[in-house]
């Protein structure tokens, strides 16, 4: 294991009982926690992206003020829904938001997950192409986006600009070098990752997975990654793949931790997510040293290079930031980590 980060699903909401009750909250705390992430020695801060939820919706300010705000951790997201996006402008953003942080961007993108309303990308101006479908769709964005990424000219200058160009086609700016080798796919199948490795993005294997062989979600999510590395390598592409997973680990430290989490000992479900079947990861909740011998037993984790904690953001900054120090003290260097 090389790298551990956090991934923060931004949630807001009023009760009582959230340290988190605003939009304004959860930015302000995302930013904080990845600022103390960071001096903890985490590698990495990542956030998930929902449309019409109180989650966080506009990834590339967070990105950016994270970026300012830190020196050296991995910002990321856990996934984009490309169904959403106008590839154009978001290589615009990313690559604002790619130099803000020095290049420590890691964009998780995919072609979506199932969402609050009905067919949402269609209030944000964007359908499927007749005979096709929306997964087509964001997955012909995300295409559209990688290709913009690196950086050539495409659009005819104007022969009397405002000012000056540069010669030849012009291209997007600003353009961030590398940027399109940090690109991540977000898949729940093995044939989307077969296809992400085809098109040269490093692999979020996601917290659920089409269930194609009934066998345990780590066994199923470590032969993912193994047909990705194949792929990879069939396609001939010259540098190394990043692959990451995401698990929910909590280390029991005080009574705090118990009193969260202490019951929290399920194992795989079955559920049906956008109408397939669909195997969920186990939580992993215990003493430190009995959560060492279970994440061993973690075919998934054993294959990746980066473990995402999924972290309880409605429980405020000081206890995340109490839940990853745990976790990278206490287990993560029995893991090989560091």
């Amino acid at each position: 294991m090389k790298k551990i980060g956090f991934l923060s699903f931004g949630h807001w909401m009023s009760s009582p009982h959230s340290a988190v009750k605003t939009a304004r909250d959860v930015l302000q705390q995302s930013i904080e926690l990845a600022v103390a992430a960071e001096a903890l020695g985490a590698d990495g801060a990542y956030f998930r992206v929902h449309h019409f939820a109180r989650q966080l919706g506009s990834p590339f300010p967070l990105l950016a003020a994270v970026g300012a705000k830190t020196s050296r951790i991995e910002i990321g997201t856990g996934v984009i829904d490309m169904r959403y996006e106008n590839p154009f402008y978001m290589v615009e953003n990313a690559g604002a938001a790619d130099l803000i942080s020095n290049g420590r961007l890691q964009l998780g993108i995919s072609r979506g997950s199932p969402e609050q309303v009905i067919e949402g990308w269609r209030h944000f101006g964007y359908a499927p192409a007749e005979g096709t479908t929306d997964a087509d769709m964001g997955r012909s964005h995300a295409e559209l986006f990688l290709e913009l990424l690196k950086g050539d000219g495409f659009a005819e200058p104007n022969p009397q600009p405002m000012f000056p160009n540069p010669p030849g086609l012009l291209r997007l700016e600003p353009h961030s070098p590398g940027l399109r080798d940090r690109i991540w796919w977000g898949s729940a199948s093995n044939a989307t990752a077969v296809w992400a490795a085809q098109h040269g993005m490093n692999l979020q294997s996601s917290t659920l997975k089409a269930d194609e062989s009934g066998e345990p979600f780590h066994v199923q999510q470590a032969h993912q990654i193994r047909l990705f590395r194949q792929a990879w390598k069939e396609a001939g592409h010259s540098r190394e793949p990043r692959v990451s997973v995401s698990r929910s680990i909590f280390a029991l430290m005080d009574d705090r931790d118990r009193m969260y989490f202490g019951g929290d000992r399920r194992g795989d479900h079955v559920g049906f997510i956008d109408n397939m079947r669909a195997v969920f990861g186990r939580s992993y909740a215990d003493e430190p040293d009995v959560l060492v011998d279970a994440l061993k037993q973690d075919e998934a984790i054993a294959e990746a290079d980066t473990l995402l904690l999924t972290v309880p953001n409605t429980l405020g900054v000081e206890y995340n930031a109490h839940v990853i120090e745990a976790i990278l003290t206490h287990v993560a260097p029995a893991l090989g980590w560091r």
